[in-house]
């Protein structure tokens, strides 16, 4: 069975994520070179993560949470997509 995810976020907001996503866990990859404690490794790992997020529900124009809350930007209202 396949779902098809309805496209709930703006095109200018898709490139957004995938920036600022693609910056969040370069950085962040930068960064656990350089990591002296497990907490320093800890937080940079969830940048990493955070950041691969962003990317992924960029590329897809689904964000399962706006799904959850029932939101719809309103230049979205009334697409078929």
């Amino acid at each position: 069975m396949t779902t098809r995810w309805s496209t709930n976020i703006t095109p200018a907001e898709r490139a957004a994520r995938i920036l600022i996503g693609g910056l969040g866990a370069v950085a962040g990859i930068v960064l656990l070179a350089g990591a002296t404690s497990t907490l320093a490794v800890v937080l940079e790992l969830l940048l990493v993560v955070a950041g691969l997020d962003l990317v992924v529900t960029g590329a897809l124009g689904h964000c399962p949470l706006y799904a959850k809350l029932g939101h719809v930007p309103a230049s979205l209202k009334g697409s078929a997509s």
